[in-house]
């Protein structure tokens, strides 16, 4: 057991794993949930709403679709968040031949989860701990390295990490690279010369906080969030001046409305999201304080409605019956004022949330038709299991279709905006809750789709795991583990553990899907040529069909894949393709962390599913670059 993945700490020790299971390459392997357990395709939580005519277009559209220059500026592409490419050189004619023309030893063999950066022919790719930064020259035959730079990070912020000592990248901007580091330091390099302009410490790792989020840079500012749900961290969102790093405004998670930033703009949809002060008065009394909604995931901005979205995480501790209320503003997604703070609207995508369903993934805007006119929307694939579809303007839920087995809930009530909890599925304590669908790390993870305004698909990586959890009482110490919950997950119905699923918004149905041995823990990107890129756990760099899902090319790395692959364009005027190998994280930490593969409730109860993974892969760190031959 490990105190970085908050083992002995909160959770009972002692876990098994499943007795009778199925044996996957000489490991017992816990026995998948039965589909009978989980509701039917019809079922899957499909909220009700009238049939959506097409007015005129079959297709969404990339909101304010921004002119592709070839570059990677920032690990969703574009403030769209569309992680959409448009070159075109890559085909599925030509694909066969695509080789590695550059590796690099990342020297770090822990979750590489980043995203390379590629700005004016240079390359910037930071690791996980210690988040040492390279930066790579594109010109010439082949790359080589311009500068690297080793931060001063503490190691103490390594034993107080949730889930492995990830880094979900940086970005570019008016000649600098711009990323955060595990204890809760953002950091301004020259990024001619990986000199320091600025770096400003904004996390306590001696309270357990840490940073693993890729900043988002608009209008002059930074914005990050922390990390530290799981160790009883009040959760917040910052904007940082671009030029000097000094802070513009903090927004918290939890607490008054002074402190959310909720005041006269504050319009939301939903009735039960109005009234005063309700990050307080929605849980027991000072909860507020150590209840989580920390913002690790990914923030998007939109330039046309000067709009700032951004989601929170779970509350804290995951027993349920400790924090009895809605426990905002935890679990959902904010609108704000970028240059404010100021909260425009708030949606709750699972309050009072019972299995750590956290509210931080992505959000990618797109104009599409629904209900006879075209709308501006934001699309978000959530943990929850439903993808929704939310008026960017409003906050309203327009449409959330289950795109995995779920059994957690019902659907979602579109009058209310609640999601309708299934009470067979509810936490207790004292109590195992057996095959619970999705498991704790959501239908998907952090890991973010891509969408193509060719065909009009979302490309969702995400997994089929579902879990048992047992509930127990927890007490709050600073900087020590509070979760309250003992886990063991498992596979879902099918006995697959991944997927990458094609999904059609405006149809509101996927297109296509493929099943993976593991849980797919990377991105996509999606290029012009309808190529879609995505890596597995076991290693293998894939590109399929975009129209059809038939897989064209595949090359297998050192080690699993759990980053975000980017396409560009070379300073030579030819298409690259680029991707960090390095399992980890959640779901890798079998392979990546000090865990011992026969605790099941190790990695908080991932073990369990995944104790096999060492057999295909292992640790390792390297950056791949393929292209064509030439």
């Amino acid at each position: 057991m490990t105190r970085r993945f908050l083992l002995a700490a909160t959770i009972a020790s002692g876990g098994t794993l499943f007795a009778g299971g199925a044996t996957v390459s000489g490991q017992t392997m816990p026995t998948p949930v039965p589909a009978a357990e989980v509701f039917s395709k019809a079922s899957l939580g499909r909220a009700i709403a009238p049939p959506t005519p097409e007015a005129g277009r079959t297709s969404a559209n990339i909101a304010n679709a921004p002119k592709d220059d070839g570059e990677w500026r920032m690990p969703s592409k574009n403030y769209a968040s569309t992680r959409y490419s448009a070159m075109t050189e890559i085909t599925a004619a030509n694909i066969a031949q695509l080789k590695p023309t550059f590796t690099f030893p990342l020297e770090v063999a822990k979750g590489q989860e980043a995203a390379p950066i590629v700005a004016n022919g240079v390359m910037y790719v930071v690791t996980a701990f210690p988040n040492i930064v390279y930066a790579f020259d594109l010109k010439g035959a082949k790359p080589k390295l311009k500068w690297s730079y080793i931060p001063d990070v503490k190691p103490a912020a390594q034993g107080v990490a949730c889930c492995d000592v990830v880094n979900r990248g940086g970005t570019f901007s008016n000649g600098r690279y711009i990323f955060n580091t595990l204890d809760g330091q953002t950091i301004a390099l020259n990024a001619a010369t990986g000199k320091v302009a600025w770096k400003t410490q904004l996390g306590n790792v001696n309270t357990g906080e840490t940073m693993t989020m890729a900043p988002l840079v608009a209008q002059g500012r930074v914005y990050v969030g922390n990390s530290g749900g799981e160790m009883g961290v009040r959760g917040w969102m910052i904007a940082l001046d671009e030029k000097t790093g000094k802070q513009v405004w903090k927004a918290f998670g939890t607490g008054p409305d002074k402190d959310v930033l909720i005041g006269p703009s504050f319009k939301p949809f939903y009735a039960s999201d109005r009234g005063k002060d309700l990050g307080v008065s929605t849980w027991p009394t000072d909860a507020w304080k150590i209840g989580g909604a920390t913002g690790w995931g990914w923030f998007t901005f939109d330039p046309e409605l000067n709009q700032l979205y951004g989601g929170t995480g779970n509350p804290g501790p995951w027993n349920a019956e400790q924090r009895p209320g809605d426990n905002k503003w935890t679990s959902g997604i904010f609108a704000r004022n970028p240059a404010t703070g100021a909260a425009k609207w708030y949606y709750g995508l699972s309050p009072h949330d019972q299995h750590d369903y956290d509210g931080v993934n992505e959000q990618i805007l797109l104009d599409m038709p629904f209900g006879g006119k075209m709308r501006k929307v934001l699309v978000r694939p959530d943990r929850n299991g439903y993808l929704y579809v939310i008026d960017r303007i409003t906050g309203q839920v327009l449409s959330a279709d289950a795109f995995g087995p779920i059994n957690s809930s019902k659907g979602v009530d579109l009058k209310t905006g609640r999601l309708v909890v299934n009470p067979d599925k509810e936490t207790k304590p004292g109590k195992t809750v057996t095959n619970i669908c999705p498991t704790a790390s959501g239908a998907k993870d952090w890991n973010p789709s891509s969408f193509s305004p060719r065909t009009g698909l979302l490309y969702i990586p995400h997994e089929n795991l579902c879990m048992d959890w047992k509930s127990m009482q927890v007490n709050y110490i600073s900087g020590t583990p509070y979760v309250g919950a003992e886990l063991h997950m498992k596979p879902g119905p099918g006995g697959y553990r991944g997927q990458l699923s094609a999904w059609d918004p405006v149809r509101r149905k996927p297109a296509w899907t493929i099943q993976e041995k593991f849980p797919i823990w990377s991105a996509t990107v999606t290029t012009a040529s309808d190529i879609v890129f995505y890596g597995t756990m076991e290693g293998w760099f894939k590109g399929v069909d975009a129209r059809t899902g038939k897989e064209l090319w595949r090359f297998k790395t050192d080690s699993g894949i759990v980053s975000q692959p980017i396409s560009y364009r070379g300073p030579d005027g030819h298409q690259y393709i680029a991707v960090l190998s390095g399992v980890g994280g959640w779901a890798g930490a079998v392979v990546s962390g000090p865990v011992d593969p026969r605790d099941g409730t190790a990695a908080l109860g991932m073990v369990n599913a995944m104790s096999d993974l060492p057999k295909h892969t292992k640790a390792g760190g390297t950056l791949y670059v393929f292209s064509l031959p030439r």
